[in-house]
């Protein structure tokens, strides 16, 4: 998403931001960001591990499932 933007949309933006916030609160309002980008990539990293976690056990279970089937048709 924010490849997308490109540098002439961020100047713009970084320019609005000046106009709106002023130059004494830009490091703040950066540094609020950048905290809160990091809390989301490690929320987000913690679902997906997760979720992965899960889909493996199923998987696991699934195919020790078929294991036993394959072995038991052998028999």
């Amino acid at each position: 998403m924010i490849q997308s933007i490109g540098v002439p949309g961020l100047i713009i933006i970084l320019v609005i931001a000046l106009i709106l916030f002023g130059p004494s609160k830009l490091p703040q309002l950066g540094r609020a960001v950048g905290q809160t980008l990091k809390e989301f990539k490690a929320s987000t990293k913690d679902v997906v591990d997760d979720v992965s976690g899960e889909f493996k056990e199923v998987k696991e279970e699934f195919t020790s499932t078929e294991n036993k089937k394959e072995e038991s048709a052998k028999k």
